[in-house]
């Protein structure tokens, strides 16, 4: 199984970026999958997920209304749009498998089935 992040960059403040997870060894139905970050000197944290069969969307409160979780069947990829984005959310972005998605938004995220690599995204003027 593997998973392959991707689009991270430098962007404005108030700017729009999208990263890409492509999923491959297991289909999107089999887990959810989420995205997580973790900053310089804070611990990781869960950021939005999708549900496997259901599709539901979950996102932390500090991105409700700014990112947009999505898949595609096609492609076995899950997005995140980022938009409106602070500097506060500079961080390593990472995708990942999980049986559910509560387990992308607990502490340390021992639940995580499965990684990929982190993806930087800059969020500076």
């Amino acid at each position: 199984v593997q998973l392959q992040a991707s689009g991270g960059g430098l962007v404005q403040p108030g700017g729009s970026l999208a990263l890409s997870c492509v999923v491959s060894g297991v289909a999107l139905d089999d887990y959810a999958i989420a995205w997580l970050r973790q900053a310089p000197g804070k611990s990781r944290e869960g950021v939005s997920c999708i549900s496997g069969t259901e599709g539901t969307t979950y996102y932390a409160d500090s991105v409700k209304g700014r990112f947009t979780i999505s898949r595609d069947y096609a492609k076995n990829a899950v997005y995140l749009q980022m938009s409106s984005l602070k500097p506060g959310d500079t961080a390593v972005y990472y995708c990942a498998a999980v049986p559910f998605c509560g387990k992308a938004f607990v502490r340390d995220q021992p639940g995580v089935a499965y990684w990929g690599q982190g993806t930087l995204v800059t969020v500076s003027s």
